[in-house]
């Protein structure tokens, strides 16, 4: 049996890691690595635009920007910062991909993926500064717009539901939880017969599958909570 850990009333249960089942733990962690890599993403527009204004010489709007931050002060290789900025791209782009598997939305996917091949056509075909102006834009705008997907249910007046009725199907108790907002609950343990509830196939957590109401995640549009 997996070793959990049970919050104050004795019944809900977080997976640890370490003790889970072997893909439980697999699970757990590829979600995590996916968020590491749409955190990543979030910046690389960011560095990408940054690197850009390393290199004035080549993109001439960047210049003034550049030297009101200490950019040019730093001597930074040209032919090393375009190459920076294709790797920040590629970086930002990932994100993005990463980010759909969560909230589902593909606008800002599209958006970033054709400024990202703006911005490699510019570089290894035609060189463009217009097209390289306008790939840093759009990965912006793509960013943004990524970002404003993800937070959507803190500020879009989307009510969620926090309290389900979760069933245990081994004895049928009904007991009323309260749902955490920031974890999945991967176990739970019925007051009556004790037996450990653990997500089905396909869910993401035991309010998912047994549950009256969905995990706050998924009732914003998003994948799951993990």
């Amino acid at each position: 049996m997996a070793d959990v850990d049970l919050d104050a009333s004795g019944r809900f249960t977080h997976c640890v890691v370490d003790h889970c089942d072997p893909q439980t733990a697999a699970k757990m962690n590829v979600n995590r690595g996916t968020r590491a890599v749409a955190f990543l993403g979030s910046i690389g527009s960011v560095l990408a635009l940054l690197m850009a204004a390393a290199a004035p010489c080549c993109l001439p709007i960047f210049a003034a920007f550049a030297g009101v931050i200490g950019l040019t002060a730093l001597g930074l290789n040209e032919q090393f910062v375009l190459y920076a900025v294709q790797g920040f791209a590629l970086v930002a782009f990932a994100g993005l991909v990463f980010s759909v598997s969560r909230h589902r939305q593909f606008g800002p996917l599209i958006i970033g993926g054709i400024a990202t091949a703006a911005l490699l056509y510019s570089f290894h075909v035609r060189f463009s500064a217009l097209l390289i102006y306008l790939g840093l834009g759009g990965l912006c705008v793509a960013s943004i717009w990524n970002y404003l997907l993800s937070g959507r249910c803190k500020g879009s007046g989307v009510r969620v539901i926090l309290r389900s009725v979760i069933t245990c199907p081994k004895c049928g108790h009904r007991a009323e939880e309260t749902m955490p907002t920031n974890a999945c609950l991967f176990f739970y343990e019925c007051s009556r017969c004790s037996a450990k509830l653990k997500p089905k196939s396909g869910d993401c957590c035991v309010f998912c599958s047994y549950g009256s109401v969905r995990c706050p995640p998924v009732q914003c549009g998003g994948a799951c909570c993990m």
